[in-house]
């Protein structure tokens, strides 16, 4: 018995990399996989049916159930197509995992407005559109009576929720992401959906260059930038002993998983009457003596890795 016998999922950017993880992940605990992916290039040009065709293919192989998928994701109509393809191939719709995303990196000052558009196009309207038409799905069947344990698991990034130098478009992305699940998650949990998300460190073509720093594993030695270590966390959340977890934000490496804490109320600067712009100017100097930007990511990566 697998913990995900007789659900229905869907994997966005499933064709490499996370996604493929994802999936296989998902297939080996029993349940059956709609693997979507474009299959353009890792900066979203192009497109490709054999990356989703080879995962499907790969867990039919295996036993599973499997069909592909090559809609956009940040199509309205296409991630339209996509639920509705799950739920006339399979029956329904239990899981939706919200994975694909491009990377089109460049220094603020260097930014196109095209960079910064098709970047959070696949990413922020990639997750948006995907989960908009399963939650109407849902809603439909809780409206109906039918018992819904609906699951969205979506993918943001440390870029998004720490910062990451050159990476304006995509971290902006990310921790909308990171936003769009903590109020989806109050949205949806009356139809009984539950939606949280990732903030994944792993080695694949789109990262390859960001952890150049962190050392290769000794050749058999355990990699935890290895794909396939953010899996176990998707097939745990998607399965009913996580009905009770959702909004939640996860921080994984390896087998480090931090659950973080979204934007609290800080350090309190206040005062009985009106602030005059000079004392309260004198007041943050005094709050924040060394003016620095935050560190970002890289250091959040090194500690989590046991390295700093």
């Amino acid at each position: 018995m697998g913990l995900l016998d007789g659900k229905v999922a869907i994997v966005t950017g499933a064709g490499r990399g996370i996604g493929r993880e994802h999936s296989l992940a998902l297939a080996q605990e029993g349940a059956v996989v709609l693997v979507n992916d474009l299959g353009g290039s890792a900066a979203g040009e192009g497109s490709d049916q054999t990356p989703a065709q080879q995962v499907a293919d790969e867990i039919s192989s295996a036993g599973g159930e499997a069909a592909a998928n090559y809609d956009n994701v940040a199509d309205f109509q296409g991630a339209e197509n996509m639920v509705k393809q799950a739920v006339e191939t399979f029956g329904k719709l239990d899981i939706l995992v919200n994975n694909a995303g491009i990377l089109r990196d460049r220094m603020l000052v260097n930014l196109s407005e095209d960079e910064w558009d098709a970047v959070i196009n696949v990413h922020l309207k990639g997750h948006y559109a995907p989960t908009r038409h399963a939650a109407a799905y849902w809603r439909a069947q809780s409206k109906e009576g039918n018992p819904v344990a609906g699951r969205v698991i979506n993918t943001a990034s440390p870029s998004g929720l720490f910062g990451n130098l050159g990476q304006a478009n995509y971290g902006a992305a990310k921790a909308g992401i990171a936003a769009f699940t903590m109020i989806a998650a109050q949205e949806l949990s009356r139809y009984g959906v539950t939606v949280n998300c990732l903030a994944p460190n792993a080695r694949t073509r789109m990262t390859s260059d960001i952890f150049a720093g962190l050392p290769e594993p000794e050749e058999g030695g355990y990699d935890p930038l290895s794909p396939d270590n953010i899996s176990p966390i998707v097939v745990a959340l998607a399965s009913d002993g996580a009905a009770n977890i959702t909004g939640q934000v996860f921080f994984v490496y390896g087998p480090a998983i931090n659950v973080l804490r979204p934007w609290d109320s800080g350090t309190l600067i206040k005062q009985d009457s009106k602030w005059d712009p000079s004392e309260l100017a004198e007041r943050l100097k005094e709050e924040f003596p060394n003016g620095k930007a935050p560190e970002g990511m890289m250091p959040m990566v090194f500690k989590a890795a046991g390295q700093g």
